[in-house]
């Protein structure tokens, strides 16, 4: 089990209940640390490993049979590889879609509402408000991509706080309330648009200079699923302009070499990351959308059931079943 932090490990010792000998490895899994695989027959990977053709067939050199992705997205796979090599690819679909749509209204509301700046002030004992306004989400139109458990999720959060519910999904479905105007008019009408959508060849930069140019002057942005669905530098000069008003980010383009790790001594060398941090209307946190005690304990359970049925000659939840 590769990237591991004290707390995947305390929820998968505990779910596991030495059924299975897990190997927990601090580092991320790449071509470089493949080699630790050698005499296991699976891997349990994260979300920012590289799992590209290099990696894999170091893996199948290694007696590697199959991937148990502990997250939902797989973007980081290369299915194609992957399938040629004979390696089988599994996820966990669903560990808690409740756990990251309350994180993305908590990051909503705290650069809405300027918690962050008024923690810090009356730390330091400054009780003045001056620059601290907000606005109501009542009555405010929230434009939602994906329509997925946890878009659903937020959807009921944002009908809960009164608020108009535009959606956009490449299979839109009827959900009470909600208006399906076109990805377009989501963008032209919204003033919050929050992202909860895998990132595919389609999703890749849906965010961008042309989609930011059709939005409306001050819209707040909230990404909790994968950076990549924002191009960066896009962004940026959004927010420079002052098109975008604000933005909240659990994720971030080229979060890998960065995220889940401790660089306050070193710095980071990303520079559009450092200017995005620095400025007062963006709020960025380090892909924690997800972590509950739920999210880990269901995560734990449900990769090891897919071990298990994939043992039992039974696979689920496959992304790519091994030829």
């Amino acid at each position: 089990m590769f990237d591991t932090k004290p707390y995947d490990r305390e929820f998968f010792d505990e779910t596991n209940g030495g059924r299975y000998a897990i190997k927990y490895f601090d580092s991320m899994l790449t071509r470089e640390t493949a080699t630790l695989s050698r005499g296991f027959e699976v891997v349990i990977p994260f979300v920012n490993d590289d799992l590209s053709k290099e990696t894999l067939e170091k893996l199948k050199d290694e007696g590697v049979r199959l991937i148990a992705l502990r997250c939902a997205g797989f973007n980081n796979v290369d299915l194609k590889a992957a399938r040629e090599l004979g390696i089988t690819v599994v996820r966990v679909p669903a560990y808690s879609p409740h756990a990251v749509a309350e994180a993305a209204f908590a990051m909503l509301l705290t650069l809405d509402r300027k918690l962050q700046h008024a923690y810090v002030r009356t730390r330091e004992f400054n009780f003045s408000l001056n620059g601290l306004v907000g606005f109501d989400l009542y009555g405010k139109t929230v434009g939602v991509i994906g329509s997925g458990k946890i878009g659903r999720c937020f959807i009921d959060i944002a009908k809960g706080f009164g608020m108009r519910v535009l959606a956009y999904d490449p299979f839109p479905q009827e959900i009470e309330n909600v208006e399906w105007p076109g990805l377009d008019g989501l963008f032209q009408e919204s003033d919050i648009i929050s992202l909860h959508c895998p990132l595919t060849r389609d999703t890749l930069h849906i965010i961008d200079r042309d989609s930011i140019a059709l939005m409306k002057r001050g819209v707040v942005i909230i990404n909790t699923s994968r950076g990549a669905l924002i191009r960066s530098d896009d962004l940026l000069e959004g927010l420079k302009s002052k098109r975008i008003g604000g933005a909240a980010l659990d994720v971030y383009e080229e979060e890998s070499e960065v995220f889940f790790s401790d660089n306050s001594e070193l710095g980071i060398d990303d520079d559009i990351l450092a200017r995005l941090i620095s400025m007062p209307n963006v709020l960025v946190t380090g892909h924690q959308a997800y972590l509950t005690r739920e999210a880990l304990k269901n995560i734990a359970d449900d990769t090891l059931k897919n071990i298990d049925a994939y043992l039992d000659g039974k696979p689920q939840n496959v992304v790519n079943q091994a030829s």
